[in-house]
């Protein structure tokens, strides 16, 4: 998802289009987690990531000279928007209509699932056996949100980030884990934790990107460079380099 912060803009509605003013600025200030890996993260302290590289292409493509990247969460990411203290949000933001009511969305640029993961010989393979389980669930995400709504029995536990939830699972302290599949994997594999999916997806997720309500241009302008990175392969190119050789632009056709 992404979020730009427009400083001084209070709710966001100064005037002039969200895409004058940071075109004028020569700057989008563009937030993330930096902790949700292969989407975004920090490598060797710099900014890394699939959600990363979809935000530097599109600056590129709407002629915004720099973007620069400002940590945040899932649940500070509307209030942000709205407060002007980011200009949009490329971080993976399920496109709801709760959210909707709140924020402006792009057309989806990624499509995601999420997965239970658990250690070896855990005996679980769907989300009924999660009845009275420890469930690890990231906060202010569409998966903690699934988890309260669809597993009412389960103790859920909350952490800042995936890899936390993950090591939880895998030193035994919590039973299972609500993850993107994608990154579970990732994660599972970089940090070296016994741990792995378990049964089907168990809801599908469409992220867009954000920023403040009414921001038609900017809409416009995003939509069409998305589209663009499509059509041109740019968009297949980031990617598989950072998804396992997963093809996004065939994810996306039909959503």
């Amino acid at each position: 998802m992404l979020v730009v912060a427009v400083a001084g803009c209070g709710s966001g509605q100064a005037k002039g289009d969200l895409l004058q003013r940071v075109k004028a600025a020569g700057v989008i200030r563009v937030a993330q987690t930096q902790a949700n890996p292969p989407w975004n993260f920090l490598e060797n302290g710099k900014p890394a990531g699939y959600d990363v590289d979809v935000a530097n292409e599109l600056a590129r493509r709407l002629g915004i000279a720099k973007v620069e990247f400002v940590p945040s969460n899932f649940q500070s990411f509307i209030a942000g928007v709205q407060a002007g203290r980011f200009d949009a949000v490329v971080s993976g933001q399920t496109i709801t209509d709760e959210r909707k009511e709140q924020v402006d969305f792009s057309r989806p640029y990624e499509v995601n699932g999420i997965s239970i993961f658990v250690a070896a010989g855990s005996g679980i393979s769907g989300v009924t056996d999660l009845k009275g389980k420890k469930v690890a669930v990231t906060a202010g995400t569409t998966q903690a949100a699934f988890a309260k709504k669809s597993i009412p029995d389960a103790d859920i536990k909350t952490y800042d980030n995936a890899t936390l939830g993950l090591t939880e699972v895998a030193r035994s302290r919590a039973d299972a884990a609500l993850v993107s599949r994608f990154q579970g994997a990732f994660l599972a594999e970089k940090n070296g934790l016994a741990v792995k999916p378990a049964g089907p997806l168990l809801e599908s997720e469409v992220n867009g990107i954000s920023f403040v309500k009414g921001s038609t241009a900017f809409k416009q302008a995003v939509d069409q460079a998305l589209g663009d990175m499509i059509s041109d392969g740019t968009l297949s190119a980031i990617s598989k380099k950072w998804l396992g050789g997963l093809d996004m632009a065939e994810q996306l056709k039909g959503v």
